[in-house]
Formats: C-alpha cells, structure tokens, sequence
C-alpha cells in the first residue's frame, strides 16, 4: 500500500514531465499526419492549370511544419517555465513572436517563388510567348518587400523604434554606399536593366564596344550570366550596361543580305539583263520580304570585273535559315549569270606587248 502511495506521489510530483512528453508527442503526430493530408493535396492540386493552388500547398508545407514543431516546443518550454521557474525561459515568448514571424514570411517568400516557377511552366510548355525578364523582376521585388517588412516587424515586436532604425538606416546607409559603391552600381544596373528591358532572358546579344557576345541566360541583381557561342558562361556586372552600347539581334524583324558580284569586262553588254534577271528572281523569292528595300544595281568598275550588288531583306530572323535562304539566292545568280553566257570575274592581269618587238634567234 506504501509503495502504491509513493508511486502515485511521484506521478503527481513530476506531472509536468508527463505534460511535456504528451505536447512533443501530440506535435509530432500533428505534423506526421498534416504533412501526409498536404503531400496528398499537392499531389492532386498539380494536376490543375492554375498558378497558385498547388503552388500554396506546396509553399506552406515546411514553414507550417516548423511552426508546428515551435508552438509545441514553445507550450512545453511555457510548462518547464512555470514549474521550475528558471530565467533561461524568460526568452520563451520572443521565441514564439520571432519564429511566427519567420515562418509567416518563409512562407511568403516560398509562395512567391512556386507561382513566378508555375508561371514560366506553364507558359513555356503552351508554348506562349511571354516576358521572362518581367516576371523574374515582380517575383524578386515582392520577395525583398516580404523579407524587408518581416525584418521590420520583428524589430517592432522586440521593443525597436521602427522609425528610429529608419533613420539610422539613412545614415548607415550612406556610409554603407560609399563602402559598397561597385555592389549598389551592379544593383541599379540591375534595376535599369529590369525597366528599360534591352534584353529578356533567352535572348542573343552582342556589344560593339567589348567582347560580349552571346545567349542571356540569367539576368541578377549582382550580375547578368551570358553564355557565349563556343559554350562557355559569361558572367558580366550590370554596371557595364550603364556603359556600353549593346545589340538585340533577337528582336530583328529580318536579316539582310547584301552581296557584290562581280562580271568579265567582256560580258558589259549582258549587265543590263543580268541585274534585271536577278532582281526579278529575288522579288519572286518566297524567302524574300518585297515589303523591305530591294536593290540590284550594276555600281562599280573594279579592277579585274564589273561589280553589281544584291540587297535584301529575308523574312526569317533564323540564323541557320537565313544562311539556307542565302545559299539558294546566291546559286541562283551564279545560274543566271550563266544562262545570259557570261561568267563571273576574278582576279587577272592582261599584258599588252607592243607591234614592234619581234623575237630573234641567235
């Protein structure tokens, strides 16, 4: 009967052991099972075409698993607290606010980042076009506004003067711009790059005034990556941009060819029909936009030939098309030239040896 006694007077003395045990069990079943219901859900919401459905499932998933896990832990410190009384639990409820805190905006971040991700999936598998530039653009500044406002909010909630951080702020910041004057130079060329929109990711770029030439491949606050033709990364500050005159091929509306050939002094006679020939071959071209500059004109007395040029103007944009479309044009001349019973010119010299010289044998 003693014993029986004394057990139940050490339940009772420890009973807070066993609150603390059933908490951290019951959180770990919640989370166990909550995160079995999400990944379900998730599973299921994919299968949708909308951007955000499955996008939120899937952002919540470990921010709500870790406030789980610090609501339990949290209520479980509170119980420690409370029966022991010691001063290491005095930091429990800044604990609570600054971990609410950090998940409400870990998940926003995530949120964010799952939607701009379905976006560009979704449109890039219907094959519609859209600006990837833009999109990148709203998903970082809404990610900087959610960790910015989180930051602050959390101070406030410590007991900090948000306005007195803020003017603070003003003067650190100056003296945080002359310290990093290269990194906030990269980070508003980042910005213009952003508004004024030269280029969008994907597309091919080059600049006359340095050696950058190639597809953009990622375009960062810091830097933007350039993948050059022979394969390899190119990794440029954005402040360059501010600097330099930079090329868009991408966003011709056509390519231009434009070509000088050139006829034996001896077939001048056949020029006239040549040009003609040749011009009306490049208005009945189907590859060639008529709507754009089309010339072919006889314009110079070369040393060894006369010199006609061809200038046009291709429909498509493509490069490995537009060299087909070049080839065919440029086979085509050589077929008219010869058809006329000309032929094309090249480098000769012609020696003229007076009447009165006579070879003599001795």
């Amino acid at each position: 009967m003693q014993t029986i006694y004394a057990a139940m007077s050490y339940l009772k003395l420890d009973s807070w052991i066993i609150q603390v045990f059933v908490i951290v069990f019951l959180t770990l079943l919640l989370n166990f099972f909550l995160k079995k219901i999400l990944v379900k859900v998730h599973t299921q919401l994919r299968k949708t075409k909308t951007y955000w459905d499955d996008a939120f499932i899937d952002a919540i998933l470990l921010p709500l698993t870790l406030l789980i896990w610090v609501l339990g832990l949290i209520f479980a410190a509170e119980i420690i607290r409370a029966e022991t009384d010691a001063p290491i639990f005095l930091v429990v409820p800044v604990i609570r606010t600054i971990g609410v805190i950090f998940c409400l905006a870990w998940f926003l971040v995530r949120f964010v980042q799952r939607v701009e991700e379905n976006i560009i999936y979704h449109k890039t598998q219907a094959d519609v076009s859209f600006d990837r530039t833009t999109i990148d653009a709203i998903g970082k500044l809404l990610r900087i506004s959610v960790i910015i406002t989180a930051v602050l909010v959390a101070l406030q909630s410590l007991g900090y003067s948000v306005s007195g951080v803020l003017a603070f702020g003003g003067v650190g910041g100056l003296i945080i711009g002359l310290a990093a004057k290269d990194l906030l130079s990269n980070f508003f060329g980042g910005l213009m790059v952003y508004l004024d929109r030269p280029f969008s990711v994907g597309d091919w770029i080059r600049s006359p005034d340095q050696e950058i030439e190639g597809t953009v491949e990622k375009i960062g606050w810091r830097l933007t990556v350039i993948r050059t033709f022979d394969k390899r990364p190119l990794y440029v500050p954005n402040s360059v941009f501010t600097m330099i005159a930079v090329e868009n091929p991408a966003r011709m509306t056509n390519r231009r060819i434009f070509e000088t050939v050139g006829i034996r002094y001896a077939d001048a006679g056949k020029m006239a029909d040549i040009v003609a020939a040749v011009k009306k071959m490049l208005e009945e071209h189907d590859e060639i936009d008529t709507n754009q500059t089309l010339i072919v004109n006889f314009n110079k007395f070369a040393a060894s030939s006369l010199d006609f040029f061809i200038y046009a103007l291709t429909k498509t944009t493509n490069w490995i098309k537009f060299h087909e479309v070049k080839q065919d044009i440029l086979l085509k001349t050589i077929n008219i030239i010869e058809e006329h019973s000309a032929e094309c010119a090249f480098p000769t010299s012609t020696i003229h040896i007076p009447d009165g010289i006579s070879m003599t044998e001795k």
